[in-house]
């Protein structure tokens, strides 16, 4: 039982470009990967090729994915347990920031740019935005398409929480720390990823990860695998957004505890992520639980940068756009700075979003006006309103998102997962903002 060769093709083509980008060696592999015929053996030899690509002599970042070597090249130090007395009001308040501005996303998540939206939006009157999208802004605004899953997700017809991915990795992280609590392992992990998630509902490195224990599975039912090893090989768009967008339960459940929330989603995304596709989730999930205890907006990611590598790709470039955010005169402003610089990272690289999340959360003045500004700025529209609805739920708190942005779910939400079994939004939330008291004692 064997993949098409063209699909085996495009794996190896996700993988040189991993590795370009990690710094390899990879002089003619590009000419090699063109002339490479359809024969197993062949394709599966120049894997083996790409994998074993050494770093160049010439390249300035250190980018490890164990989790000693991360502590080894990080500022952030363990600390200590801090009380919050709202933290479940703030925790559930996150959640439900989530939720609007992953729905508010989802009918544009078509990798657009803040151009294109606007373009769009402002032909029928809707920019800036304010509220979910109208079906009219595909018929009447002249975007190029709208995302799949739109016609549950536009204001004229939302009844629910329509299914997404960034929600159900939420759901599967919160249901990881109630059965195991914060010493759940990857063994933990991967049950409840084989147990509850369609191989249709995941892309990249979570798709691949599925295979792999899928066919493993059809041998025996608890292989014996070294989970650790699964990611550094043959495994393409290692360092894409997937792994962080599973990160926000964890920092739910660590109020005032980046190093806790870091460390948490550090055991999650190596399991299928390398380098930086770890710091994104390791980023996200310490922004969230600093954001329990920060004074300012640009505090929250102060802190959480302090908990990946120094020396990486993804420190570089974010340090550098939290001094371009807080040198911005407005939310636009701080957009053209970003996109000018890092616009080469569009949808799903986490580079350019995660100073869009900065940018957000600078400017917003509570969780509507956030997530609207969020998706505003475009590329991946749902999973960055979703990231972004966390951290500006958890810092402004309760009370700081209209009942209009909620209201429209009927109190129902859908999901992809087989053993979900709970449809009421208001009952998930509350199992949400239980998870302080369940991880810290809150």
């Amino acid at each position: 039982m064997f993949a098409p060769y063209s699909v085996l093709h495009q794996q190896l083509r996700g993988m040189l470009q991993d590795k370009t980008e990690q710094g390899h060696d990879v002089d003619g592999i590009a000419a090699r990967l063109d002339a490479l015929p359809d024969d197993y053996q062949a394709i599966a030899d120049m894997a083996a090729v790409i994998d074993a690509t050494p770093i160049r002599a010439d390249w300035q970042y250190v980018e490890p994915s164990d989790l000693e070597a991360i502590r080894a090249e990080r500022t952030g130090g363990v600390l200590a347990p801090v009380h919050v007395a709202d933290a479940a009001a703030r925790a559930e308040a996150g959640f439900y920031g989530s939720v609007a501005g992953c729905i508010l996303g989802k009918p544009v998540e078509i990798m657009p740019t803040l151009a294109e939206l606007r373009a769009s939006l402002e032909k029928i009157g809707e920019w800036p935005l304010r509220d979910y999208i109208p079906q009219r802004l595909l018929t009447d605004g002249g975007l190029r398409e709208f995302h799949v899953d739109w016609p549950e997700c536009v204001r004229e017809n939302i009844r629910w929480v329509a299914a997404d991915d960034d929600i159900n990795y939420t759901l599967l992280g919160m249901l990881a720390l109630e059965r195991h609590g914060a010493g759940f392992t990857k063994a933990d992990l991967r049950r409840l990823w084989l147990d509850n998630i369609p191989l249709g509902f995941t892309w990249g490195p979570e798709r691949t990860f599925l295979t792999k224990q899928g066919l493993a599975m059809g041998i025996e039912d608890n292989p014996v695998q070294d989970l650790d090893a699964l990611p550094a090989t043959r495994n393409p768009w290692e360092e894409l957004c997937g792994a962080m967008i599973r990160a926000d339960a964890y920092g739910y459940a660590c109020p005032g505890r980046p190093d806790l929330a870091s460390e948490l989603a550090w055991r999650d995304a190596s399991l299928t992520h390398r380098a930086n596709g770890i710091y994104g989730a390791m980023f996200s999930a310490a922004a969230i639980a600093a954001a329990y205890t920060a004074t300012s907006p640009l505090e929250i990611f102060e802190v959480a940068l302090g908990y990946v590598p120094r020396r990486s790709r993804f420190h570089t470039i974010v340090a550098d756009s939290l001094i371009q955010v807080a040198e911005a005169s407005d939310w636009l402003d701080g957009y053209h700075r970003i996109h000018g610089r890092y616009g080469q990272y569009g949808h799903c690289r986490i580079f350019q979003e995660s100073g869009t999340l900065i940018n957000t959360l600078r400017f917003a003045t509570d969780v509507g006006d956030g997530i609207c500004k969020q998706v505003m700025q475009g590329n991946d529209t749902d999973s960055y309103g979703a990231t972004g609805g966390s951290i500006l739920g958890v810092y402004f708190g309760p009370g700081h998102l209209e009942s209009r942005w909620i209201e429209p779910f009927q109190d129902t939400l859908h999901t992809r997962l087989a053993g979900y079994y709970e449809l009421s939004l208001s009952a998930t939330a509350r199992r949400i903002a239980a998870l302080p008291g369940r991880v810290m004692g809150t």
